[in-house]
């Protein structure tokens, strides 16, 4: 039976739970993917609390938290922000710049919910678009964004460590 899962918007305080959920879910999901060495380096220097805390202080971002209910332990999290995804992006869009579930609580609705958060926190702001960048050969994620009507809008390249890698730029009017 799977665990009860609670999705929270995070604030001050939250951005050590971030930076170790942020951590442990790229390299969960990129363990097979890209060099080893290059996922510990990527994520020191991406998921710190610093990054966070600058994150939650920007007036249009917006960071959620994804816990057990019984433990209040991070499981996922999500995290809006604005768009640094290169054209067709334009300043009245919003980037979902992470969203990310340790697979063990995939499928408990947790990723719908930070989902849901994400889309109605840049439908709250204003934004025209809600964008997000993902690696071409995560197709799971692509499948659930896809169900989120997520549609292509572009590609990018995207680097980790020393090596650069495909991705597909989506993007959902709001």
């Amino acid at each position: 039976m799977k665990p009860i899962i609670n999705v929270r918007r995070a604030g001050p305080g939250d951005e050590d739970a971030l930076a170790a959920i942020g951590g442990a879910t790229f390299l969960e999901t990129y363990a097979e993917k890209a060099r080893g060495a290059d996922l510990v380096d990527h994520a020191r220097n991406v998921h710190t609390p610093e990054t966070y805390l600058a994150l939650m202080a920007e007036p249009r971002s917006a960071c959620w938290l994804a816990e057990v209910e019984e433990t209040s332990a991070p499981v996922g999290y999500a995290v809006n922000c604005p768009s640094d995804l290169p054209p067709p992006a334009g300043d009245d869009d919003l980037q979902l710049k992470r969203i990310y579930m340790l697979s063990r609580y995939h499928g408990t609705g947790a990723g719908r919910a930070l989902m849901e958060a994400a889309l109605g926190h840049a439908a709250d702001i204003g934004a025209r678009r809600l964008l997000l960048g993902v690696y071409t050969r995560n197709t799971e994620a692509i499948a659930f964004y896809g169900k989120a009507g997520f549609e292509k809008v572009g590609t990018r390249k995207y680097r980790v460590g020393a090596n650069e890698y495909d991705d597909l730029l989506l993007g959902k009017a709001l």
